[in-house]
């Protein structure tokens, strides 16, 4: 215990010393005497919007568990209490595309993705984490062809249904709360229909999220009933930690159902402390949800590090472990979800001089936590929205605990110290206990800190062994999808428009990858709406001199028109449609192949016919890119030796199609251009036995 007696001298001189800077008292009640405030429901992380958990499947074992036990394992990190993923709609939505479990409208797969294995991960280490599923794009058949996915409200309701089953029948996973459409408009009806739909089918257990955009949906569910009566949680995105009083009056708990998606150094941390905290103080959001829960997608795309922690080397196993996750812990710790907030003057408020603090406590009250952070305006900038001009300066902050809480003799003290002048920063670290001394608690609240005030006692700053160093993608590299389940989607490749499974063609193949969408989805990035080419990525961005050499094969029945390869690619996400770099395309069926020096095709570097080296069955196609020199071959037949531009000078490798049509793609063989090869063939239809790492397929 600290002994308050021995430093009492300490905090006279600080107190003097703040009086002389009118630095006042912050004085905060702890009590019930007007009951208790909002249930709390818990902090979570978002994995999806689009693939931000891509690369965590391919890590070592050991690497990939430690990971998962930071994210999800109580008493150990961040112990997050909320797994919202995206249910895949096989379009982009941020940095990749996600599979859906229904491509097309006669069949369902459940195995498709990353999304189940994650959810059971999380649970695994934390049976009572509450699980919450919402698209942000869908398959073109949801909406007859149309860009509205609620152009037949029942189709929609029983495309989110059958996700909802999947995820109980085929991997025991219940589902908590389930949302219709991220960030776009809502339907008054297609909502009311969702809810019938679950309601019918033995699902009146989970609860609907809306809008997942704004506060919006409040001024309707105020003139509508019964669509008040469905919207269980009313869902907000970056509300700048405020609501509006409608919403703090509809009866309805409110979320931030989507927040952060700041870069995760100090300030990132600094970020979500401030709005951990100040999402109920002034806004009264019981819950905040992390986008994203972890950069684990190549480096070079969109929304780099925007994550509570970050891990993109699964060939190396290295990862980092970020300050936010450090930021979780101080509320994830020493909370569960169905506790309750007190009342604002009763244990929640904003202090003096700048900063917050929230208590939450137990239901018996017999538990109480007290979260206070005092982080300072140019140190917890998020991404979005502005915020607004404020100070904070160091304060003494006194305690009075009152009511159920008056016999309280001692608190558990952890805190933080973010730092901005590269001095190292301290993170979750345990100071023991402090007194309470009759009913009252003194803490001195420095700028920049975050500080956990609690009767719990079984908090950890959990660690495991030091990651394995980073290291650059390795090449040569090989990737033949023996190795893979049937419906996976292969570890390191990321799919930035179609979506690639792992089907078994049986023959010499065997196993390949299968682009699978056949007509344009409902997108989320309005961008690629008029974009009906498919690119799958892997590699580094910075990649200059590089060769591919991969087996393609365009679909029988449903196929694509032509298939491609590609090196030195500078885009993805939302923006892929604007790709630039050298691009290979064979059409098979006409003979045709071409040099291009981007996606669409539209700035041809050559153009040429060969009735000899292209065939309609397998074909084997490699480009060698080489300062600006491109060398492109079939099966063996030198096709090109040609000048290209110098721009852009660096970029991913990827494969992919000019449309959405079936293809097959086998033997990806990546090495340096000029360098040794990866492997040596007997045939072209021979499989590789070279792996890149190995690596228990989960």
């Amino acid at each position: 215990m600290l002994n308050i007696s021995a430093i009492w001298t300490v905090f006279i001189l600080l107190l003097l010393l703040a009086f002389v800077n009118g630095q006042f008292f912050s004085l905060c009640a702890v009590d019930d005497f007007v009951g208790v405030g909002r249930r709390y429901d818990g902090i979570g992380g978002l994995s999806g919007g689009s693939a931000t958990s891509k690369l965590l499947i391919g890590y070592p074992d050991k690497q990939r568990n430690e990971v998962l036990d930071y994210l999800f394992k109580p008493k150990f990190a961040a112990s997050l209490q909320i797994l919202k993923v995206e249910i895949g709609g096989d379009s982009q939505a941020s940095d990749a595309t996600e599979a859906s479990h229904m491509h097309v409208e006669w069949e369902e797969n459940y195995q498709r993705g990353y999304e189940w294995w994650l959810m059971e991960e999380a649970k695994k280490r934390n049976p009572d984490i509450k699980l919450f599923g919402l698209p942000w794009a869908f398959p073109g058949w949801v909406g007859n062809g149309t860009q509205n996915p609620y152009y037949d409200r029942q189709k929609l309701a029983t495309y989110i249904y059958k996700w909802i089953r999947g995820a109980d029948v085929y991997h025991n996973l219940t589902i908590d709360y389930i949302g219709m459409w991220n960030e776009r408009w809502y339907d008054a009806e297609a909502i009311k229909v969702l809810r019938k739909t679950l309601d019918d089918n033995g699902y009146s257990n989970v609860f609907i999220v809306a809008s997942d955009l704004d506060f919006g949906i409040v001024d309707y569910m105020t003139s509508d009933a019964v669509l008040s009566s469905v919207v269980d949680f009313v869902g907000a995105h970056y509300p700048g930690v405020l609501s509006p009083d409608s919403a703090k009056l509809i009866g309805k708990q409110l979320w931030s159902s989507e927040d952060f998606s700041t870069v995760n150094d100090e300030v990132g941390g600094g970020c979500w402390a401030r709005i951990l905290n100040q999402n109920y103080v002034q806004g009264l959001m019981t819950s905040t949800i992390s986008w994203n829960l972890i950069d684990s997608f190549f480096e070079g795309l969109p929304w780099d590090r925007t994550s509570l922690m970050t891990a993109r080397e699964p060939w190396s196993g290295n990862y980092v472990v970020e300050s936010p996750i450090w930021m979780s812990a101080h509320t994830t710790q020493f909370t569960e979800p169905g506790w309750r907030y007190l009342p604002h003057g009763h244990g929640v408020g904003m202090l003096n001089k700048g900063g917050s603090y929230v208590t939450i406590v137990s239901p018996d009250l017999t538990n109480l936590t007290i979260v206070i952070e005092a982080m300072s305006h140019d140190h917890s900038i998020c991404i979005r929205p502005e915020l607004p001009a404020y100070t904070v300066t160091d304060q003494v902050v006194i305690f009075n605990f009152a009511g159920a809480f008056e016999n309280i003799t001692e608190l558990y003290l952890w805190y933080s110290m973010l730092t901005f002048d590269n001095s190292t920063p301290t993170h979750f670290q345990s100071l023991g206990t402090i007194a309470v001394s009759n009913g009252q608690l003194t803490l001195i609240v420095e700028v920049d800190h975050v500080y956990t005030l609690t009767t719990v006692s079984d908090g950890q700053h959990g660690q495991h062994d030091p990651p394995p160093p980073s290291a650059p993608f390795p090449l040569p590299f090989v990737e033949t999808f023996e190795e893979y389940p049937l419906s996976a989607e292969p570890y390191l490749l990321a799919p930035q428009q179609g979506s690639y499974d792992v089907v078994d063609v049986g023959g010499v193949h065997k196993k390949v990858m299968r682009q699978m969408v056949l007509q344009p989805p409902i997108v989320w990035c309005v961008q690629t709406l008029y974009f009906n080419a498919t690119l799958n990525l892997l590699g580094r961005f910075n990649w200059t001199d590089v060769e591919i050499a991969v087996d393609v094969k365009v679909g029988a029945v449903n196929g694509t028109n032509g298939v491609y390869i590609g090196a030195r690619i500078d885009n993805g996400g939302c923006t892929t449609y604007a790709s630039k770099g050298i691009f290979f395309f064979i059409f098979p069926n006409d003979d045709i192949y071409l040099l291009a020096n981007d996606i669409k095709a539209t700035n041809i570097i050559l153009a040429g016919r060969d009735t000899g080296a292209i065939v309609t069955d397998w074909n084997r196609i490699s480009l060698s890119v080489k300062g600006s020199q491109a060398v492109g071959s079939c099966n063996g037949v030198e096709l090109f030796n040609v000048t290209i531009p110098l721009t852009p000078a660096n970029g991913l490798v990827g494969v992919g199609t000019d449309t959405y049509g079936y293809a097959d793609f086998d033997n990806i063989e990546l090495s340096q251009a000029d360098g040794p090869s990866a492997t040596v063939y007997s045939g072209k239809n021979d499989k590789k036995k070279t792996l890149l790492f190995e690596t228990e397929r989960p």
